[in-house]
């Protein structure tokens, strides 16, 4: 891209994308995301509404992470195919359509058909990092895509608090007629803001550009270490997130669904802490930078597990853990982008299909050990993950560092 590149009018930094043009991808993102979450406080106002038994009404969730894995090996990688611009807007465009449905369905069959668009068209979110990385400079990409990425966890973060508030003021149609809404603004904005002009695509097919992705695992080894790493990290957030609302929802506790969903904020605050990352990561500190934030991961699950002594504890932790997780999947992300900068939507699907894995796992074992062991269980599970991927950075670490010193032997 041309370093006197302008969009729409507003000046770009450093040859890559205007701060305002990131932000908004940032607030996209997350509202893109946020889509796969929102369900989740409202099961039960749902199950009543369409009489579905609440042992049932969980596939609600389940049909949703589905389509969105499937989004993410099918839909992704169409970025290294097809104008980016284009490719975001109509994906919202159809997104909006999705949630509309899901909005006045009157029967079951279209409400779980409108959910399974919602899922799958969800993977836009990734689309758009990938978009932020190719439209970046190379000497700002990490912090263009830690700022986009904060976006993505936030969303996933406030989800929960912005559906369990809208519905109880308005039912839980107004949440996807809400999402809708602002899908539709954001798509707007974006097709008139992103640059027109983009560095040539690949000229292979769509089968064998999603077929390549598997050839992505086999040709880079920092694509699989970082996928892996993705895949704990995630294990580790998604076992803290599904299963805090158990103790919290229950004596002594007992806390309301308004009071547990504003646990969200803290864990946002601690995303937004971790954006730093992604400016670090382009000055060279990457590896540090990882070490440091997975040691912070493991740390946190001492406060974490100290919440019947007191709530602040958790805040702590919770703060903590996001911090690190956030900051090792911006960190991840910048590594893997720079191996193939024409592959940087293939990359993008190939990084996050582990991430989903993890955050499968993670909310599948967090609440069968939450019901066999407690919360210290849990806490236990946690730190185990989080110190297996401690070990996994400082194996990492120890290859590169022989490898180094073969070299200079």
């Amino acid at each position: 891209m041309n370093a006197s590149h302008q969009v729409q009018g507003v000046p770009s930094t450093q040859g890559g994308l205007a701060r305002p043009v990131i932000l908004l991808l940032a607030v996209c993102s997350g509202l893109s995301v946020a889509n796969v979450y929102y369900a989740h406080p409202l099961l039960d106002s749902i199950a009543h509404d369409f009489q579905i038994a609440p042992a049932s009404i969980g596939i609600v969730v389940t049909v949703t992470q589905i389509f969105y894995a499937a989004g993410l090996l099918l839909l992704v990688p169409m970025g290294d195919l097809l104008n980016r611009r284009k490719l975001i807007a109509i994906q919202m465009l159809l997104s909006v359509v999705a949630l509309l449905t899901v909005a006045v369905s009157s029967s079951v069959p279209v409400l779980f058909t409108g959910i399974a668009i919602v899922g799958l068209l969800a993977v836009v979110a990734q689309t758009m990092v990938a978009a932020a990385a190719a439209f970046s400079a190379p000497s700002d990409r990490g912090r263009t895509v830690g700022l986009v990425t904060s976006g993505i966890v936030i969303g996933i973060l406030l989800a929960r608090t912005v559906a369990g508030t809208l519905n109880d003021w308005l039912g839980w149609r107004s949440v996807y007629l809400f999402s809708a809404s602002l899908t539709l603004l954001g798509s707007i904005a974006l097709y008139l803001l992103l640059p027109k002009q983009e560095s040539k695509r690949t000229g292979i097919g769509y089968v064998r550009i999603v077929l390549s992705v598997f050839q992505l695992y086999r040709d880079l080894p920092i694509l699989r270490i970082r996928a892996l790493l993705a895949m704990l990290i995630f294990a580790a957030f998604s076992i803290l997130w599904t299963a805090m609302v158990l103790p919290l929802s229950s004596a002594p506790l007992s806390l309301s669904h308004t009071a547990i969903g504003a646990f969200g904020l803290a864990g946002a605050a601690g995303a937004l802490a971790a954006s730093f990352s992604g400016r670090l990561a382009d000055l060279g500190y990457a590896r540090r930078v990882s070490g440091i934030s997975l040691a912070i991961l493991l740390i946190a699950w001492v406060p974490i597990g100290l919440l019947y002594r007191s709530i602040g504890f958790l805040v702590i932790g919770v703060i903590l853990l996001d911090l690190a997780v956030q900051a090792v999947h911006v960190t991840n992300q910048s590594l893997i982008y720079r191996a193939r900068p024409e592959a940087q939507s293939r990359l993008t699907a190939a990084y996050m299909i582990f991430y989903s894995i993890g955050s499968a796992a993670g909310s599948i074992a967090s609440t069968g050990v939450y019901a066999w062991a407690g919360w210290r269980g849990v806490c236990w599970l946690g730190a185990a993950v989080s110190g297996l991927a401690l070990l996994l950075w400082a194996y990492d670490s120890f290859l590169k560092m022989k490898e180094t010193d073969n070299v200079c032997g």
